[in-house]
Formats: C-alpha cells, sequence, structure tokens
C-alpha cells in the first residue's frame, strides 16, 4: 500500500490542525504542524526581546535562524505530538494570543520562511505525512498526491478560537480575538513571500457548519479515495 502526501492549508482558526492530527492517527502516518515552527520562532523572538507590539529586529531574528531547532515530540501525557523549541516543551506556550497577535509579521520574513520550508520538505521526504498550513500545497509540497483548501466565516472562526483561549483560562474579548483573526488573514494573504491561497487542484472544503467528526469524516472519504486510486493504478 503506497503512502501519500496530504497538504491542507486554510486561514487561521478553520481546524486545519486538528483535522490533520486525526487524520495521522487513523492512517499511521506524521503529523507536521508548520504553524507551530512558525509560532516557536516568533516564541523564540519574543524570549530574546527581538519582538514586540511595538517594535521588530527582524534582522537579528535572521542571524538567530542557525540558533533555533524545532523538533515535534510524541507526549504520552496529552496522547499528540507537541513542539519542542531548543530542546524545551514550548506547546502551550506557543498558543497563546500574545504570540498569535505577533506570529503573521515573523511569517512574513522570507528567510524565516525558507529556513523552516526547508524543514517541512526534509519531514515529508518519505511521504505518509500529513501538514497543515498557509502554504503546504503551493509552496512546501507543489507536488502533493492529495491538497486540501479548509474555510470557515470570519465570524465562526473568531468563536472557535474565543472559546479555545477561555477554556485556557486567558483572559480576552470576543472583539480582540475577532480583530486579530481578519488582521492575520489580511497580513496571510497579502505578504509578498507565499501568500495564502488555494492551489488549483486543492479540493475546497467549508467547514462552517459541519462538526468536528462530520468534517473529519467528509475529508477521510476523500484521502481513502485517492489511496485507492493511487494504488490501483500504480
Amino acid at each position: 500500500m503506497k503512502k501519500i502526501t496530504i497538504a491542507i492549508d486554510g486561514s487561521s482558526s478553520t481546524g486545519k490542525s486538528t483535522l490533520a492530527k486525526k487524520l495521522a492517527k487513523a492512517l499511521g502516518y506524521i503529523y507536521i504542524d508548520s504553524g507551530a515552527m512558525y509560532r516557536a520562532v516568533t516564541l523564540y523572538a519574543m524570549q530574546n526581546r527581538l519582538i514586540s507590539t511595538d517594535f521588530f529586529n527582524k534582522e537579528q531574528l535572521i542571524a538567530k535562524l542557525k540558533d533555533i531547532r524545532i523538533s515535534f515530540e510524541f507526549s504520552k501525557q496529552s496522547g499528540s505530538t507537541e513542539v519542542h523549541l531548543n530542546g524545551k516543551n514550548v506547546e502551550s506556550k506557543i498558543r497563546t494570543m500574545e504570540v498569535s497577535q505577533l506570529v503573521s509579521q515573523v511569517s512574513a520574513i522570507p528567510e524565516v520562511r525558507k529556513h523552516l520550508v526547508k524543514q517541512q520538505r526534509l519531514f515529508g521526504r518519505h511521504k505518509g505525512v500529513v501538514m497543515d498550513g498557509r502554504d503546504i500545497g503551493t509552496v512546501v509540497f507543489p507536488d502533493a498526491e492529495l491538497k486540501l483548501f479548509i474555510t470557515a466565516s470570519t465570524k465562526i472562526r473568531a468563536k472557535r478560537r474565543y472559546k479555545e483561549l477561555l477554556d485556557k483560562e486567558e483572559e480576552i474579548s470576543f472583539e480582540d480575538v475577532l480583530e486579530n483573526v481578519k488582521s492575520r488573514d489580511h497580513m496571510d494573504s497579502t505578504r509578498k513571500d507565499s501568500p495564502l491561497f488555494k492551489a488549483d487542484d486543492a479540493i475546497e472544503i467549508d467547514n462552517s457548519n459541519l462538526t468536528v467528526e462530520q468534517h473529519f469524516d467528509k475529508v477521510l472519504h476523500l484521502v481513502k479515495d485517492k489511496i485507492e486510486l493511487i494504488n490501483k493504478n500504480s
């Protein structure tokens, strides 16, 4: 049974990561959260005082890229893969609103994208990988056997993100979350290097009115059909 590469793109809070994790587990594939890699670089910049809401030393961050080591390690406690930055588990730290407010600035830097895309391609060189992000089907894996582009309305995405932050006991208003979602959409789609857009051969799925299970079942059916077709023609 031949394994394939599954590339999942879409805007923030569309459920890409949840979907990708469930797919990888169901298929026995490797899951890579590319967005978490950009968040980890952002956290590094914050910890080293290279970025804040009103300051960004891009040149110094670029010079420090060689010192940033990102890995994905399985956690028995959570039952899933978690992000490690320079040997330390930062899974919870990279999901904060503070990181969310700054990550689009970091991900817009060409040198950062080039550095991380190189790593992402190495992760997927043996197939059997599910990767989600903003440019997976267009830049990282343009030859992926299955490309998905996940969408949902802005307000619904903001509600999902707001609930996620409340569950983590973060003090934040819905209006701030909604503004952050809109801001990230604008920055992700208008940046000069690898902007967010749907690949010509990607299948678009709007999950605004789908439950997590409905979304997963729909995509899993597409994946199984694609794998069956490829193995039938091989």
